[in-house]
């Protein structure tokens, strides 16, 4: 989430390439999309996880045979 606003965002093979992809790439609405796409994908694997352990608590509350 930090890449897009960091310098090395601005020095990558698709920015020295082409001028559109340059001004494609450093333009603020693209930083933030990305920014926030990581956002929704920090969330959603944190989501994962609170299922993963919460299946095992219950799974483990239940009584054995």
């Amino acid at each position: 989430m930090l890449i897009p606003w960091s310098a090395f965002w601005e020095r990558n093979y698709f920015v020295e390439g082409s001028a559109a992809f340059a001004a494609f790439f450093t333009s603020n609405y693209t930083r933030g999309a990305v920014t926030g796409l990581g956002i929704v994908n920090v969330f959603a694997a944190l989501a994962e996880l609170a299922d993963l352990f919460g299946r095992k608590s219950q799974d483990d509350s239940l009584p054995h045979n």
